[in-house]
């Protein structure tokens, strides 16, 4: 028996089985009746947001793509991510497909594998590792303004505001402590040739701190659209929460929507948000109505990525000369 297309076909099958699951506890009626009653002015904020938060991820990650040495433009490199996110949503696998595209299609514009891989690795680390930042401090703001529920008392909302502050601003400044510790191990085990010396020569990048704060910026505004067209959708629905629940409450949903088990983070985002929303007294059919929502917002765009597929060119292999050349070229 082989057990990885069993495993393959397990996870195909468990998508919708879970959107369906979900559905029918919230009350595929009641969810239906919420989306159907969305207010339309909402509605095309949110959907404005949404794209908004997918272009400034495409400039992000065209930044990493150019610090580790490939020449890409905002067209194209925009292009190419609203084709990933038009796969992300066709196909099994969360994020997976599209971020194994972008990889793919980034060395066949000839850049090499290795800082290919690594422009998408670090783009995606980069949102998720700010998501939890700005869910951190929104939680902070929360549980020290007295606004969160009353789950536990006084005292301990002021310790754990203290804590979550601290834990945030530790994650901000590891990677700058990191960043010259990494280099020194790198580079003391970097002899010879191979793929040790490409990863010390990455690491000895000029310019890795300017980087790093340039990806701070971008993220935090990524994220800041990102979870402004979940609380837009919410909105729609009459769903009335401050923004820093709609932040605190998009870290487990966001997370959630990138495990490889789904097609477009559909069900296990749902379930994600009756659980995260349901702390702050959202019924599970508004939680699931603002979550699919915010789904239909990348959907949409996953259509527009969608027609770029098919009546695009296909990306041309790039030979390693003349990519070489391209790269070390001026803008």
């Amino acid at each position: 028996m082989d057990y990885r297309r069993v495993a393959a076909w397990a996870r195909i099958a468990a998508a919708p089985l879970l959107v369906a699951a979900i559905l029918w506890w919230a009350d595929p009626r009641r969810v239906l009746d919420e989306v159907a009653g969305a207010t339309p002015g909402w509605l095309l904020a949110g959907l404005v947001a949404s794209v908004l938060a997918n272009v400034a991820s495409a400039l992000r990650w065209g930044a990493l793509a150019r610090w580790l040495g490939h020449r890409i433009g905002v067209p194209a490199v925009t292009g190419l991510y609203f084709r990933a996110v038009a796969i992300n949503a066709l196909l099994p696998g969360a994020i997976v497909g599209g971020d194994l595209y972008r990889a793919v299609a980034l060395n066949r514009r000839g850049q090499p594998a290795l800082e290919a891989g690594l422009s998408v690795v670090l783009d995606r680390l980069s949102g998720l590792w700010i998501l939890v930042v700005v869910g951190a401090l929104a939680a902070a703001w929360g549980l020290a303004s007295g606004q969160s529920p009353a789950l536990v008392p006084t005292a301990l909302q002021v310790a754990g505001a203290g804590a979550l502050a601290v834990a945030a601003a530790c994650l901000l400044i590891a990677p700058v402590i990191g960043m010259p510790i990494a280099r020194r191990i790198v580079g003391a085990a970097s002899g010879g040739s191979g793929w040790r010396a490409r990863v010390a020569a990455i690491a000895r990048r000029p310019g890795a701190m300017r980087q790093y704060a340039l990806q701070v910026v971008a993220s935090l505004a990524v994220q800041v659209l990102s979870i402004g067209a979940f609380a837009l959708g919410g909105c729609a629905l009459g769903i009335e929460l401050p923004a820093w629940a709609w932040a605190a409450a998009a870290v487990p949903v966001f997370l959630m929507a990138t495990l490889p088990v789904s097609f477009g983070g559909w069900g296990t985002r749902e379930a994600a948000a009756v659980v995260a929303l349901a702390v702050f007294g959202v019924p599970a059919a508004s939680a699931v109505g603002a979550s699919v929502l915010y789904g239909l917002f990348a959907l949409a765009q996953a259509v527009a990525g969608g027609l770029l597929l098919a009546t695009g060119p296909r990306e041309s292999v790039v030979p390693p000369a003349r990519a070489a050349a391209r790269n070390t070229r001026r803008p």
